[in-house]
């Protein structure tokens, strides 16, 4: 039996930007870079956000895969399975895309490359693999194989591990003894063994319980309401969320919910509670400027600049403080947090690269970080460090990620169930009425 031609697939500069070790996600087949996506890769390899890195880290592996070999012709990658990679120099194809869509452009010189390669090679399947929707309708449309960039997606987002499970037929003596105790054997509950940190509403008529799976006993406990800072939770997502980021067995712990679910907050406010614990508070997120222009079009020195997208996490602060008047000891301790800079409040950029040791790291806006980078600041954990990840997978910024693709997402589904993870998806609004009537009906 003959063996089946493997694939060529076409990447996009999104994809590298993504990814830059994509290359080698492709299996035995193999894999063409248009000079057009160096060209593109070499105006993002300056700067400190992580496209540039990206950019950066693949120019430098190309160069080292190469040798003293040229990239006319097609190259090993790296590793064992993997296929070839070529540099398609020549973007001259049976259709010119740029004559098609009547403008030149990078775009329509990738969209050649991949016409090309079909032409040179017509009994195999070229596939252009990117990020943009648009490449890839504008691909379809000239009869182009495209798809997304599948690493690191979830499959189904309506599976999405939420943290929380509710049980209504749970023996009332289960609940009494929770309630005595403080804990009761998880077989007693379900039959089988629950998720490490997996939190529970149990009920049986008018009794009630809130509780958890301790990973460490293997018990289902109790999870009594408690404060923070001046701050109550107002939900038993927020009393999981609140015990979640006070459980010092817990050093990762993410929230998803929409606008006014109180996750930043509530977070905050959990890392002022044990700012004896710790020798820095960092709050920080990412920075995604408007219609994604960069922020150097924006007046003023790099300061100002940023303010606009720091306001947010300085509001959170604020609401806490005025919890308590100005001769209250809490409200004086905030002003010297701030002045001592044993609190932080930064872009995510800023945060980069410096050591996380002995800090409770709140990530905001979560959602908009790529799986990558998502690993790059976990990975930076030191001693006595706790990082939180905050926000909502559809309320997204950036152009190449979506819903099943991004950092948040991918944390949620590949960490659950490790002892040292919590998770809880908030749903219900806490903000006001009419923040939740456009939550609901907007």
């Amino acid at each position: 039996m003959a063996k089946k031609a493997s694939k060529i697939f076409v990447l996009d500069t999104s994809v590298i930007l993504y990814d830059h070790q994509a290359v080698k996600n492709f299996k035995e087949h193999d894999v063409v870079i248009p000079i057009t996506v160096l060209e593109e890769l070499d105006n993002f390899k300056k700067g400190n956000d992580t496209k540039n890195y990206e950019a950066r880290e693949f120019i430098r592996y190309i160069d080292k895969i190469s040798g003293y070999n040229t990239f006319s012709d097609w190259i090993n990658i790296n590793g064992r399975g993997h296929g070839k990679l070529m540099i398609a120099m020549h973007e001259n194809s049976s259709v010119d895309a740029n004559k098609v869509f009547g403008e030149k452009k990078a775009d329509h010189n990738i969209l050649n490359a991949a016409l090309r390669m079909r032409d040179m090679y017509p009994d195999r399947k070229v596939t252009l693999v990117t990020k943009d929707i648009n490449l890839r309708i504008k691909a379809k449309s000239l009869n182009i194989n495209a798809e997304d960039y599948e690493t690191g997606k979830i499959k189904d987002l309506s599976e999405l591990y939420t943290g929380i499970t509710k049980l209504d037929k749970v023996s009332v003596d289960a609940i009494n003894e929770i309630y005595e105790k403080g804990f009761c054997d998880a077989q007693k509950i379900m039959k089988n063994p629950p998720l490490a940190n997996h939190y529970f509403i149990l009920k049986n008529g008018q009794k009630s319980v809130l509780a958890y799976h301790n990973p460490e006993t293997g018990m289902i406990e109790r999870v009594n309401k408690i404060s923070a800072y001046g701050i109550q939770p107002r939900n038993a997502e927020q009393a999981f969320a609140m015990h979640a980021l006070m459980n010092p067995n817990v050093k990762l712990v993410s929230l998803q919910g929409v606008a006014g679910t109180g996750k930043t907050l509530i977070s905050l406010a959990c890392a002022l509670e044990q700012r004896r614990e710790f020798h820095q508070v960092h709050l920080a997120r990412p920075v995604v400027p408007l219609s994604n222009k960069d922020i150097g079009y924006l007046p003023g020195d790099i300061k100002s600049k940023l303010n606009p997208y720091m306001e947010p996490l300085w509001d959170n602060l604020k609401y806490i403080k005025n919890q308590f008047s100005e001769k209250d000891k809490e409200f004086r301790q905030i002003n010297e947090m701030v002045e001592s800079e044993k609190i932080v409040v930064a872009p995510l950029a800023y945060i980069r690269g410096r050591s996380l040791s002995n800090v409770f790291f709140i990530i905001d806006e979560a959602q908009n970080l790529t799986p990558h980078e998502v690993k790059t600041i976990i990975s930076r954990a030191g001693e006595n460090t706790k990082i939180v990840f905050t926000g909502d997978i559809f309320q997204i910024d950036t152009p190449y990620l979506d819903t099943q693709s991004n950092g948040l997402s991918y944390l949620i589904e590949k960490v659950k169930n490790q002892r040292l993870y919590s998770h809880i998806t908030l749903e219900k609004g806490e903000r006001s009425e009419l923040a939740n009537l456009a939550n609901e009906f907007l």
